[in-house]
């Protein structure tokens, strides 16, 4: 999935309020507000003085000019920043059957209302196959090296996510649990259970009403995201 707009290169001065972030852009030294489209802890990833890639708009409906899209580590990897980023990444990828394990479905439909007053992110239907429900989860931690780890802070809608494909696992239908690691270096995934006991009790619980978990990462660049391969997940 490629930028809509190419990404110029910043410098953070400050994330504050969740969704916004004061940057320095390279190109001519101004100091603007970016919204930040990540409500998580950006654990590491939100120290003052990273280098960052931001996408300028030019729409009038927009208070906010730019918007923080990637991290540079300067070392030729990159973490995808926007949370909503997963979802049209692995919408085209399912539109071009190149997840194996979710390929071979008629329709694709997002945000379909299920559960508790909930919407499951993908809905996959076809003829004479279980539904399956897919719930897709931006994974952007890392305190060690080469692996990710998720969540990077504590997460009750995640854990009710999970609670809801559990029920719909044992009501037969197929619940896929998507791990889309935004980061390009790492190989392996995990939980990050010191940050969040109860989601992974209710990772545990998922897996045994028979959720089933995929996690992929992708490839990361100013120009483009675009989904890569498995990721073990420990």
């Amino acid at each position: 999935m490629r930028f809509q707009t190419p990404l110029v290169p910043a410098r953070l001065i400050r994330r504050y309020k969740r969704f916004l972030a004061d940057i320095r852009l390279d190109a001519d030294g101004r100091e603007v507000t970016a919204h930040c489209a990540n409500p998580g802890s950006m654990m590491g990833l939100a120290e003052p003085g990273m280098r960052i890639w931001v996408e300028p708009n030019d729409d009038p409906k927009k208070k906010l000019k730019f918007g923080w899209r990637l991290v540079d580590h300067e070392n030729g990897h990159f973490t995808g920043v926007d949370t909503s980023l997963p979802n049209r990444a692995l919408r085209a990828a399912l539109k071009a059957g190149q997840v194996a394990e979710l390929a071979g479905y008629d329709l694709i439909r997002p945000e379909v209302p299920y559960g508790e007053k909930s919407r499951i992110d993908f809905l996959l239907s076809g003829p004479a196959r279980r539904d399956a429900y897919v719930e897709v989860k931006s994974v952007t931690l890392s305190r060690q090296a080469g692996l990710a780890e998720f969540p990077d802070s504590v997460t009750a809608r995640g854990t009710k996510h999970l609670m809801e494909l559990a029920r719909m696992a044992e009501a037969g239908h197929r619940a896929v649990m998507l791990y889309l690691v935004q980061r390009t270096d790492c190989r392996e995934m995990t939980l990050a259970q010191d940050i969040d006991p109860a989601y992974a009790a209710g990772f545990a619980a998922a897996r045994a009403a028979g959720v089933e978990v995929i996690a992929l990462d992708c490839a990361i660049s100013p120009e483009a995201v675009t989904l890569r391969d498995r990721v073990t997940v420990r």
